[in-house]
């Protein structure tokens, strides 16, 4: 017996959503093999999930100067952890362990970012992330001249801080739900993916 995907309505079938909605989930079914609880659950309003994917392709897609996408997963991962929300640190831990090439990097990095066998700049990131997402966030000098000896460009900042900032907002929205991670998500990065 699987546990339900929200505590709000979702779709009976992804064929009563409007198309543009409709069209995002095939799409990452097509590349995924399955449609992630979070679109299911953000389908209850779909204005709010056009938003938020919006938002979230526009910080997790882009080009940063020098972040990778491991490094914006990891932030995820650090903060989702957290702020409690099982469902990213499991999704987004998925992506790490997929772009890092490394299996157990993301639970490391879930449980003690302080203590995981990462570099100086992935802690500086992550400590700034943390700070973003779970206290006042403000962008001193000292943060600067930090951050920026660790490597990290302006936009960088800006970056890692949105990131925090945006994931704060997701972690807050799956538990309001209890949306449950995908079990597919627990073995992406860990077992070879059958072709």
């Amino acid at each position: 017996m699987s546990a339900p995907i929200s505590r709000f309505s979702v779709p009976e079938s992804i064929h009563d959503l409007p198309d543009d909605v409709r069209d995002a989930m095939l799409t990452v079914q097509e590349k995924a093999g399955f449609v992630p609880n979070v679109f299911l659950m953000l389908a209850h309003r779909p204005a709010e999930f056009r938003a938020f994917f919006a938002y979230h392709d526009a910080l997790m897609e882009r080009e940063s100067d020098t972040l990778t996408k491991a490094e914006k997963e990891m932030i995820v991962v650090a903060t989702s952890a957290r702020n409690r929300c099982l469902y990213c640190v499991v999704a987004h831990g998925a992506l790490v362990r997929i772009y890092s090439k490394d299996p157990l990097l993301a639970d490391q990095v879930a449980i003690n970012h302080r203590t995981a066998p990462i570099s100086e700049r992935h802690r500086t990131m992550l400590d700034f992330a943390l700070y973003c997402g779970l206290e006042v966030g403000e962008l001193t000098d000292e943060w600067e001249a930090r951050l920026k000896t660790a490597g990290f460009t302006h936009d960088d900042i800006w970056d890692i801080g949105a990131i925090a900032a945006f994931f704060g907002l997701s972690n807050r929205l799956v538990t309001l739900t209890g949306t449950p991670p995908n079990e597919e998500f627990y073995l992406m990065g860990r077992v070879p993916r059958e072709k």
